[in-house]
């Protein structure tokens, strides 16, 4: 009963957090605005006060909140997948190959525009998603799988890939702002077509997850146990890889690289209510996309001009994960 108490106050103090969060988000821009302009909207429908608040701001907060719930129900599987609390989405590559693809595409100069998305999003979608699936077929010893060698392939094959961003950086210097929003991550270009490319897969992967979500409590206990206890591991496994490489990979192909948000928020929920992944994976989406809120906030109010979001949760997050790492020694 006070587990549950718990939950359900935790709960209400985010659903607060959630609702202010996205007033403020509203409310402060560039342009000055009230509740009053905001009341004025949902009367008069003004076209002015509609551009500003719906498709400047609303899409622009809900993106971030759609990426920072990606990345951590990314981060929350793949702490279950690896049994190591200190995982994050980005370990198997998927961050570096998709920031590559992003690059890649300025470096050609292709700057097109299909049935609404950038090419830039496209191909950091695709070398994302590619660059995990060539790790996973490395990892695999005559059919054989092994979760360590997936995390060390994945850190070897990001390595290669952040290295190859950087040569093309290299290269071609006048594209190098553009290619600071892949590396450090914004959501100044947001638009709706963004959140309707990014919205159905996490909904999709986030009703998977929830109905895996015993057999992930399972996986946790080692692999023999789980398959002693009924789990089909090798298929479930695939699965939550799979996904978890989705999420990861459409976040970073509409926001570029934003990190520490599915590493520090799914372990600081864990400690705060257990390891129960039904419950979880759940408040670590709500968690995120708060969090990513207020840092999209922040970044966008904080100096004059835009501040990449990266470098806001780069700020938070590096410091508590220091402390995470002193406390779990």
């Amino acid at each position: 009963m006070k587990s549950k108490a718990k939950k359900l106050r935790l709960l209400l103090v985010l659903l607060i957090l959630l609702v202010a969060g996205f007033l403020i988000s509203l409310l402060e821009g560039p342009v000055e605005t009230n509740f009053n302009d905001l009341w004025n909207l949902i009367i008069n429908n003004d076209s002015t006060f509609r551009t500003i608040f719906i498709d400047l701001r609303l899409s622009r907060a809900l993106l971030a909140f759609l990426v920072g719930a990606s990345l951590s129900l990314s981060g929350a599987i793949l702490q279950g997948y690896f049994q190591n609390p200190m995982a994050g989405p980005f370990v198997v590559g998927v961050s570096s190959g998709a920031s590559f693809g992003a690059v890649l595409c300025i470096y050609l100069g292709l700057n097109i525009r299909i049935t609404g998305f950038s090419l830039q999003s496209i191909f950091a979608f695709v070398s994302g998603f590619a660059i995990v699936s060539l790790v996973y077929l490395l990892s695999q010893r005559k059919g054989v799988f092994k979760v360590e060698t997936l995390l060390l392939t994945g850190i070897a094959a990001g390595a290669l890939a952040s290295a190859l961003t950087s040569f093309l950086i290299f290269l071609k210097v006048d594209s190098f702002e553009q290619a600071v929003f892949w590396l450090l991550g914004s959501f100044a270009l947001s638009d709706w077509n963004q959140i309707t490319a990014v919205a159905p897969y996490f909904f999709l992967c986030f009703i998977i997850a929830q109905c895996l979500a015993k057999d992930m409590n399972l996986l946790v206990l080692g692999d023999d146990v789980a398959h002693s206890l009924g789990c089909p591991v090798n298929s479930v496994r695939k699965t939550f890889l799979v996904i978890s490489t989705f999420l990861a990979a459409s976040s970073v192909s509409v926001s570029g690289i934003i990190g520490f948000v599915g590493l520090i928020v799914p372990h600081g929920i864990r400690i705060l209510i257990g390891p129960d992944h039904r419950h979880l994976f759940f408040f670590s989406s709500l968690t995120g996309g708060i969090v990513l809120l207020y840092s999209d906030f922040l970044a966008r109010t904080i100096l004059q001009g835009e501040l990449p979001i990266g470098i806001i949760t780069a700020i938070v997050g590096a410091p508590f994960f220091i402390y995470l790492l002193s406390k779990r020694r």
